[in-house]
């Protein structure tokens, strides 16, 4: 039999040279493959070209080889907070191509089923359409997108046996599942190695074909990006109690038995004001159908983290899995209730909430593939950017996610539904905030056909 263990990272990655395409599993800092990416930087490699969801942060994870400039390009869905990642990529020093989350998932995943390229919605109408093939089926659009190869897989996984079996613990199983499949050589550290047969079969998330070698890694860090906790909702700023009107209001949209994605920033706290005695199944894009509220500081997991990286928990009946399988639930419309961040709102359900062209660029994450198959989205964002200037415009200045998608939005100042023909249809206002001020505020298109309730929050 063929010997798939290696005594560590070092005997394990010997061959991985300079120029090399290398996936590397991980969402945030969950199930990133550290001792792998330590080995990297140690031997010096570089003109990598990395495939991952993100990059880390500044000192971290792929952060790292990003500081000692060995990429040379990445593959990415998300930049977030990482500020080398996103200084890099505007001085031209980095090349990087964005993909939405779901298709990236999907790209990797047809790479190890041996599918050359697929049509998907996400992206249709935006920058990411510009120079792909588009078709029309069944009266809606579609991108051609082509299946992702690499030379080596670099995996995370929380045990696996000699045999390359794998299974993963929380949601830091994510991107790995697809990564161990597509690559030409998979790569994979575990924090428990056991012998053949002490895995379970019905137990394993990935069986052992997809693995050429396996070692036992050794001092993981497992750090958190957003450390949340319940004693968080009991400090906020101003600013801050904002979001949480904001939040409040948006549980209301909620109904019982829903299942609900939330989308990073203001969404993520939603999962805290779920009204008692009401079930709903909250998914986030990384792996993970039913979100409970923040933890309390003893029930931190660093492994059991949301769409934003914040540490949560999980409610009863909770159920984990990849992300390729968390967008076939999105790409599918199984999810009720769709509910994302925004940097502007056109006044005919445009949505743009993922770059500034030439100085800020967080890229699209999963808000692609969302806004092109979720039947029913609603946007969370404040009324008015730092500067005062409107966040709901007559047409989006900003790079769009999503055409024509947005149903309703929820402000610090109001609740507005897009209405078919265009227009912002005011619905409710903030407690203590008038017409008039909603007026003064909106650049859009305003309709106010009867008296305005007060928004109905606790």
């Amino acid at each position: 039999m063929k010997n798939k263990v290696f005594k560590d990272a070092q005997s394990a990655l010997f061959d991985v040279a300079s120029g090399a395409t290398i996936m590397v599993g991980g969402f945030g800092l969950a199930g990133i493959p550290e001792n792998a990416i330590s080995e990297l930087s140690r031997r010096g490699v570089n003109g990598l070209t990395c495939i991952s969801n993100e990059a880390g942060i500044d000192d971290f994870g792929l952060g790292i080889l990003l500081k000692n400039k060995q990429i040379k390009c990445m593959i990415s869905s998300f930049i977030g907070e990482n500020v080398l990642f996103e200084e890099q990529l505007l001085s031209g020093d980095l090349e990087v191509k964005l993909v939405p989350q779901g298709t990236l998932a999907e790209r990797i995943r047809a790479a190890g089923a041996g599918i050359p390229a697929f049509f998907t919605p996400a992206g249709v109408g935006t920058e990411v359409a510009i120079g792909k093939e588009i078709r029309t089926f069944h009266g809606k659009e579609y991108l051609m997108e082509e299946a992702l190869f690499a030379d080596f897989a670099l995996v995370k996984a929380w045990k696996g046996d000699f045999e390359g079996n794998l299974i993963f613990h929380g949601t830091a199983r994510n991107f790995n599942p697809m990564m161990a499949q597509a690559g030409k050589i998979t790569i994979v550290e575990v924090d428990e190695l056991v012998p053949i047969g002490e895995l379970e079969p019905d137990e394993i998330h990935v069986p052992g074909i997809y693995v050429q070698r396996i070692f036992q890694g050794k001092d993981y860090q497992k750090r958190i990006e957003h450390r949340t906790t319940t004693d968080d909702l009991l400090h906020l700023s101003v600013l801050d109690s904002k979001k949480e009107i904001i939040a409040k209001r948006l549980a209301l949209e909620i109904k019982d038995g829903d299942y609900v994605n939330l989308g990073i920033g203001i969404p993520t706290m939603v999962a805290n004001y779920i009204p008692k005695g009401m079930r709903v199944i909250l998914q986030s894009e990384n792996g993970l159908l039913g979100i409970g509220p923040f933890p309390e500081e003893n029930q931190v997991d660093p492994e059991l983290i949301n769409a934003g990286k914040q540490t949560i928990t999980m409610i009863p009946g909770a159920s984990l899995f990849s992300s390729v399988d968390s967008f076939a639930m999105i790409r599918g419309a199984h999810i009720d209730v769709t509910i994302l961040g925004g940097m502007e709102v056109s006044e005919n359900g445009d949505l743009a909430n993922w770059k500034i062209p030439g100085k800020h660029v967080k890229g699209m994450g999963g808000a692609m593939d969302l806004v092109a198959s979720a039947p029913n989205i609603i946007v969370a964002m404040l009324h008015q950017s730092k500067d005062g200037r409107s966040k709901l415009l007559k047409k989006c200045d900003l790079p769009l996610t999503g055409k024509s998608c947005v149903r309703r939005v929820v402000t610090d100042l109001a609740v507005m539904d897009l209405l078919p023909e265009g227009g912002f249809l005011l619905v409710e206002r903030a407690p203590g905030v008038s017409v008039e001020q909603i007026q003064a505020a909106t650049e859009a298109y305003l309709i106010i056909r009867e008296e305005v309730k007060e928004m109905a929050i606790k």
